[in-house]
């Protein structure tokens, strides 16, 4: 049977599907059995379509047209974005096409209604390349790790982020230097809003803590922090403590509830998610039977995105008509915690007047809250200037450390806000 694919966009990532499909198509049919074919590119801008080899595949603007082109049967949505984006999967779905997508926005913001559609008009909707790129980490936990309890999953799933976060730690660079540079290599968007303020984390974190534990999650109840607050001076006193500061995305059940979480923290360098460098994702999964596993690559990008979408249009073909593989199972109704609940030790950097009593008055307001102090390091930066004060904590409630640096930071020998990173 020959499968007939559509794909809407031929910009970074539907270029490169357009590529794929047309260089590989024999390497596909060997691995697959059957016969996929490009048959239909709907893109509104002609610049995008040079240099592509689109002899024999029907090119419009119109992206309903392809839709109902009768030689497509798989539809890939690759322009990103909610609308029209929203409206095309739908019209897809509808129509009884297979869709495939790479739009993470759009399935943290919309994915129940697409699931709805998919799964009434008998379609497949698979979308590997939303959380991750070239990573197969939706595939491990929808098949692989089927059979498995998720204990939790921390993910690194930020390429922009990690590239910033790893030039800083390794190149002693301040953050908006390594953020230039990301841009001018191509690793960040322009702006870089959702990437930096670690939006287009929880997006992906949305979509695999809704597949891990099958709930629906509210993206909007997902507390999330970027890491736009920082700076080399806490690169460096992590480091000197043994740490390394990634950008995480946290997801875990605990009392019944989603601890779903995106935020800095630092990671111990023995971890195997502290060698995880530069633009590359990893994805660090806990689960009662296969114990710990890692998965790791090249989280974005035209090729590797490009491949996981291809890898899907794969997998509906060699099911050949059967049952569709459901994309998501809404079995249980589960709320996101309270990051306030949260337990963990805690960085605290305090920048302080060098005044006699100063580390006594904060040391005694922590343990009025009930945080005891694992470990202190005092950085001096001259005569004149404030001092740096860096506290590990034990573990603690969350809602403790806000409250007793709420209480901190109002007294009139802190110089500035206090930094408060938490330590996976």
């Amino acid at each position: 049977m020959e499968y007939g694919v559509g794909v809407i966009g031929a910009g970074t990532v539907g270029g490169g599907v357009i590529e794929i499909l047309t260089a590989n198509r024999d390497v596909i049919s060997d691995k697959t059995g059957a016969s996929v074919t490009l048959r239909h590119v709907a893109e509104l801008k002609d610049e995008l379509l040079a240099g592509l080899d689109l002899s024999g595949v029907t090119v419009s603007k119109d992206a309903s047209a392809l839709i109902a082109d009768p030689q497509v049967h798989v539809v890939c949505e690759l322009i990103g974005g909610l609308e029209p984006a929203r409206r095309f999967i739908l019209e897809a779905l509808r129509a009884g096409k297979h869709v495939v997508t790479a739009n993470k926005m759009l399935l943290a913001t919309h994915g129940p209604e697409l699931v709805e559609a998919a799964v009434q008009h008998g379609v497949e909707l698979r979308f590997e390349a939303a959380v991750a790129g070239a990573v197969p980490i939706i595939k491990a936990l929808r098949e692989s790790l089927a059979a498995n309890r998720i204990e939790g999953i921390y993910g690194i799933l930020n390429g922009t982020c990690n590239y910033i976060l790893s030039r800083m730690t390794y190149e002693g660079l301040e953050f908006e230097e390594t953020l230039n540079q990301a841009i001018a290599n191509g690793f960040a968007e322009t702006p870089p809003d959702l990437d930096i303020l670690g939006h287009d984390t929880a997006h992906k974190c949305q979509i695999l803590a809704s597949l891990a534990y099958s709930t629906r999650i509210d993206l909007n109840a997902i507390p999330v922090e970027g890491i736009t607050s920082i700076t080399h001076l806490d690169v460096a006193y992590a480091r000197e403590m043994g740490y390394i500061i990634k950008l995480l995305a946290i997801i875990r059940e605990v009392d019944g509830s989603i601890e779903a979480r995106v935020h800095p923290a630092l990671i111990p360098e023995s971890h195997l998610l502290a060698a995880v460098r530069n633009e590359f994702n990893g994805i660090y999964v806990k689960s009662d039977c296969a114990d710990a596993t890692l998965y790791y690559g090249r989280g974005a990008g035209r090729k590797p995105t490009a491949s996981a979408v291809v890898g899907d249009i794969v997998d509906i073909a060699r099911n050949k008509g059967c049952a569709p593989f459901k994309p998501f199972t809404y079995s249980r109704n589960l709320a996101i915690r309270d990051i306030g609940l949260a337990e963990g030790c805690y960085y605290l950097r305090l920048t302080t007047e060098d005044h006699p009593g100063v580390l006594g008055r904060v040391c005694s307001t922590l343990g009025k809250h009930g945080v005891s102090i694992a470990s202190c390091i005092q950085k001096n930066q001259g005569d004149q200037e404030p001092v740096h004060v860096v506290l590990m904590t034990h573990a603690t409630v969350e809602s403790a450390i806000k409250a007793a640096l709420s209480e901190i930071d109002g007294f009139d020998c802190i110089a500035e806000p206090t930094q408060f990173l938490r330590v996976f």
